[in-house]
């Protein structure tokens, strides 16, 4: 029970850095759907290009975050060493990528679509290195159990970035202040300043791990070298399938799309916008990643982990069920994150959100391969389901535009999920705690039906309703794994 106390309170930190941050971060999507309309496709651009720094942190990290933490777990392994080893590394691919990218970057841009404008591609892709190697001393601030200074770091990060781009992009236009020379007459800045920006607040972090960095005089271990390549070029696979299973119909969407660039782009920036509605989702799944994953490694030799492990997915499954719920009963207060234009998208948000969930139980499932070093089988899992993922997206986008990606998401990580809940089974056998699991789908399931039903109420009453249904659902919660005397602080007060 300690074990899980642990947990809790390292997910407690980081969840609520993660949530604090994310939703300072969610002030980026009404300051840029109010400055860039979706008819501009501006916000088109950002979604896309986004989507290929999603997949190029993953290439340029190569698993070594995971590897990391098995290698600081492992009996005979130095642990300073292993922190050296890895910076040198991912250091080195970085760099090497950065000179490789700006040495043909037009061809490149040309490549993404964005022949007019290669600057998009430099500078983000100089930002995302940068990123990807921050990674690194970022997972040994988790290794050193210190939250409080991970999460300062990265919500640091996010208020500078929120504060550039509300000077930028909404006062400075309004006062009519030309600093620099920004702005053409008419006040219009290129998209590409949200780029830059982003770059000042990468740099702007990287100062601030100094200490971390110091890391680096502990040397390079050449036979370690080569036993973490071994161990993670499965996971690289697995990440970049993995990668692709969210942000693959981003990427593809605009060669896909039936019509012209201009609409595809309008339309992606629609899909774009109404999916950060869903990253609670992805919140709640990194808060707990970012715990979960030292706490598994640490505790793989303990003779109840996998109970540990069975429990922990019970949860998992139970608060982000809660979470999904609570955003889809007040999604007529939540729309007004993104700008008017952009709400004829908003049917995408629970079949993003139920996709999420089922990436997160896919997370949790993946310990099985991890812990048995056959990282091989995550590659397998994460590969066949971007194989679903591109395929529906070709099949379908020409025919059903954004509405075509949401399902493709969904079905990709369906299988996935299933796949390694089965093969892992044989390999690891974990009780899951399936019936109990079940129920809180199926009620879950019920209580969204309802919410549709009351969805064309007036909205006062339709939240009253919606509200009422949610707090059934905590009700259950409480009453079945969660009584109220089992709780800290207020427990005492119900102790019979």
């Amino acid at each position: 029970m300690s074990s899980m106390k642990s947990l809790a309170k390292d997910t407690a930190i980081y969840g609520l850095s993660t949530i604090v941050a994310r939703f300072i971060n969610y002030l980026l999507v009404p300051i840029q759907t109010a400055r860039f309309a979706a008819s501009g496709g501006e916000y088109g651009v950002i979604t896309n290009v986004y989507a290929y720094v999603s997949i190029l942190v993953i290439l340029l990290t190569f698993g070594m975050e995971t590897t990391f933490f098995r290698f600081m777990s492992r009996d005979g392994e130095n642990p300073q060493r292993i922190y050296s080893t890895t910076l040198r590394m991912v250091a080195f691919t970085s760099l090497a990528s950065i000179v490789l990218v700006l040495s043909f970057l037009h061809p490149i841009a040309s490549a993404a679509g964005y022949a007019d404008h290669p600057e998009y591609v430099g500078v983000m892709f100089v930002t995302v290195a940068i990123d990807a190697f921050m990674a690194i001393p970022f997972a040994y601030l988790r290794y050193l159990h210190k939250p409080v200074k991970f999460a300062t770091l990265k919500i640091l990060n996010i208020l500078v970035n929120i504060t550039l781009n509300l000077l930028y992009l909404i006062v400075l236009p309004k006062l009519r202040l030309n600093l620099f020379g920004i702005y053409d007459a008419d006040f219009t800045l290129d998209v590409a300043f949200v780029f830059y920006i982003n770059l000042v607040c990468t740099l702007f972090t990287l100062l601030l791990l100094g200490k971390e960095l110091r890391g680096f005089g502990h040397g390079f271990d050449r036979a370690a070298c080569r036993r973490m390549l071994g161990y993670t070029w499965p996971l690289l696979v697995m990440g970049v399938a993995g990668q692709l299973n969210q942000a693959a119909s981003q990427i593809l969407f605009p060669y896909l799309y039936d019509g012209s660039v201009e609409e595809a782009r309008e339309q992606l920036g629609i899909y774009g916008a109404c999916i950060k509605i869903a990253m609670i989702m992805v919140m709640i799944t990194q808060a707990f990643r970012f715990a979960y994953e030292p706490f598994v490694f640490g505790k793989s030799k303990d003779k109840d982990n996998r109970e540990t492990y069975a429990k922990a997915m019970k949860f998992y499954v139970i608060f982000t069920l809660l979470a999904f719920l609570a955003v889809m009963a007040y999604i007529d207060v939540l729309k007004y994150i993104i700008g008017e234009t952009y709400w004829e998208g908003l049917r995408v948000v629970p079949i993003v959100m139920a996709a999420e969930i089922m990436f997160g139980v896919f997370f949790n499932l993946s310990f099985w391969y991890k812990l048995t070093d056959r990282t091989i089988w995550g590659a397998y899992f994460s590969g066949i389901g971007a194989v679903v993922l591109i395929a529906i997206d070709v099949v379908l986008i020409p025919r059903y535009g954004y509405m075509a990606c949401a399902w493709a998401g969904f079905v990709a990580y369906a299988v996935s999920m299933l796949l390694s809940y089965f093969i892992g089974q044989h390999y690891y056998r974990i009780d899951y705690p399936l019936k109990d699991i079940s129920l809180y789908v199926v009620v879950a399931f019920i209580l969204f039906g309802f919410m549709r039903a009351a969805a064309d109420w007036p909205v006062v009453a339709s939240l009253a309703f919606n509200t009422l249904l949610v707090l059934g659902f905590v009700a259950l919660i409480v009453k079945r794994d969660l009584p109220l005397r089992s709780l800290p602080v207020i427990g005492k007060y119900f102790q019979k």
